[in-house]
């Protein structure tokens, strides 16, 4: 099992914090959410293979790591996801860019499907599933089993913000995918939110209701 790997570093608590104030406007919630997913980048592409690669400098030439292989894949769970998918094209401007559209129903807590359109090849390339808040982990868990039904075999998650108990569930559901999360936070209430979390993460970031 893959132990997740939890952000411990003062720019993104900081950023977490203000993501969680109540008075924090969609403009700046959507800013953060960039912010926040830019910095977990550093972490989360540690694994991404390189290979050597002779150059010449304006003095020598000399021979340095390159990134190998194809970029990552970009799966954002819709529609909170979506916010986190620019600032990794910044960087991989050549990544595909799936979708998985997912409804969490609020009486059951169960995931409803409305929407799978991925990239033809996932098999033997990184996958990068993106999504702000694992709660229950349902969705997400649904999420990733549609992946893998595809060839995906390469998966990390990155997260903002995850409960105990949606970790847990994953841990369960799919051992092999890596996890990333900026903030784990203390537990789910009664309705399937996190606590102490910052509420509906899709609302705030396109001023729904």
């Amino acid at each position: 099992m893959i132990k997740p790997y939890i952000f411990d570093h003062p720019l993104i608590t900081d950023k977490i914090t203000r993501l969680r104030d109540r008075t924090t406007e969609t403009t700046e919630f959507r800013q953060l959410v960039e912010q926040i997913t830019a910095l977990m980048l550093f972490e989360a592409s540690r694994n991404l293979p390189v290979e050597l690669r002779t150059v010449e400098t304006p003095l020598v030439t000399t021979t340095c790591p390159v990134l190998a292989g194809a970029p990552p894949v970009l799966i954002p769970i819709l529609r909170a996801g979506l916010a986190m998918v620019d600032p990794l094209l910044r960087m991989f401007p050549n990544s595909p860019v799936g979708h998985v559209g997912l409804v969490r129903d609020h009486d059951t807590l169960q995931p409803v499907r409305y929407l799978v359109k991925l990239p033809p090849v996932l098999s033997d390339r990184p996958v990068w599933v993106l999504d702000p808040m694992l709660a229950t982990g349902g969705s997400v868990s649904a999420a990733l089993s549609l992946i893998k039904e595809q060839g995906a075999n390469d998966i990390t998650l990155i997260s903002l913000i995850a409960a105990p108990e949606g970790v847990a569930r994953l841990e369960r559901d799919h051992p092999g995918i890596r996890i990333f999360i900026a903030a784990l936070d203390e537990r789910l209430n009664d309705k399937g939110y996190i606590l102490p979390g910052l509420g509906d993460a899709g609302d705030r970031l396109f001023g729904t209701e």
